[in-house]
């Protein structure tokens, strides 16, 4: 908390403004830092959500869409957000539904690259639900694009698959996916 405060400090002396200043004070003392907490919830195992499973009967692909995503580009400490999907291939159980969108929020508060927040999900969920195969496609915009840089927003699509899902699965999250939008 303390070298948040400082770093804070620094920053808003570094950009020409008086951290003293009344509507400044409560910014470096206490919100900053505890928005720099919260925001990397997905560097702290102690954080991740318990994603406890339950039999099934059936191995049919489980399709969540529309998962609210909230990250920081590690480039540039701006957010990024959009909407994140998933499939899993269940082997023998299944997560709670709610336990998905926990897990994409946990792995999203971190410092990280679209590229390798994808790939992370993709992977992590397949090693904690023992899936056969899991699909994950991330759709957001960049506020470093949008802000600075070019300053256009756009929106950036990856991709990451773990396991080897069929063509069928495949078919049925791409579709699963044009109904949401």
């Amino acid at each position: 908390m303390e070298k948040a405060q400082r770093g804070t400090k620094l920053l808003l002396e570094a950009i020409g403004e008086d951290p003293e200043r009344g509507a400044l004070a409560e910014t470096w003392q206490r919100r900053v830092p505890d928005v720099l907490k919260t925001l990397s919830e997905g560097q702290r195992t102690e954080e991740k959500p318990v994603l406890r499973t339950f039999e099934a009967d059936n191995e049919e692909l489980v399709i969540k869409t529309g998962i609210p995503i909230y990250s920081l580009c590690e480039h540039h400490l701006l957010p990024f957000h959009g909407v994140a999907h998933i499939a899993y291939k269940p082997d023998g159980e299944v997560v709670g539904l709610s336990k998905l969108s926990r897990y994409v929020r946990w792995k999203a508060r971190q410092l990280t690259m679209q590229e390798e927040l994808t790939h992370e999900i993709a992977t992590g969920l397949q090693e904690e639900l023992g899936a056969s195969s899991v699909l994950v496609e991330l759709s957001a915009t960049h506020l470093c694009e949008a802000m600075r840089g070019i300053e256009t927003p756009t929106e950036t699509t990856t991709r990451s698959t773990a396991g080897e899902p069929s063509e069928q699965d495949r078919q049925q999250f791409r579709t699963a996916i044009q109904r949401h939008d």
